[in-house]
């Protein structure tokens, strides 16, 4: 197998587990939010896949689970999720592969990742609110990228960096 293939085919594992991902929450909205399941296997994919892989994982993800499942609504929480997904995807793929393969990089890529992802989604959310008339004002954005976020930001620290020196170790990482 290629490994244009193998990447194709992780990348598609990657986004079934981020369509199925979030049934683990319940499909609680509240308990997803905090939790930020389908980040998960985006972030993944970066590291993994390389950010031209994440980035597709994370533009596709949301809409998909949108229009299969109805949650994440698609208007605005779902394409403001792309966007924040997809850039996830593309900066943990970037970072990691310009960062030393050490532990200290696989965290720093992770924060800045998650950091970069945060500040695209609020402007995604903030244009999408002047669209629709509405406003989106700095205490909403630091509420939903910050304090409901903490959950799932503590438990990504954790996670992620874990499962990428596990692969690693494993040989399974094709971002070169």
């Amino acid at each position: 197998m290629t490994e244009r293939n193998r990447k194709l085919t992780y990348s598609a594992l990657y986004l079934a587990i981020a369509l199925v991902l979030p049934f683990i929450t319940g499909q609680i909205p509240e308990l997803g939010a905090m939790l930020s399941p389908m980040h998960i296997p985006v972030l993944l994919c970066g590291f993994v896949c390389g950010w031209q892989w994440g980035m597709a994982v994370g533009l596709i993800a949301p809409l998909l689970r949108s229009a299969l499942f109805g949650m994440p609504a698609l208007y605005p929480t779902a394409i403001a999720m792309t966007f924040e997904l997809a850039a996830y995807g593309a900066l943990s793929g970037v970072l990691y592969k310009l960062l030393p393969r050490r532990p200290w990089g696989v965290y720093a890529a992770l924060l800045l990742a998650m950091i970069g992802g945060r500040l695209v989604w609020g402007a995604a959310r903030y244009l999408l609110a002047g669209l629709s008339g509405s406003e989106f004002p700095l205490t909403a954005f630091f509420a939903g990228a910050v304090l409901d976020a903490i959950p799932g930001i503590i438990l990504h620290i954790i996670l992620i960096p874990v499962l990428v020196m596990m692969l690693e170790k494993a040989k399974l990482t094709l971002n070169n």
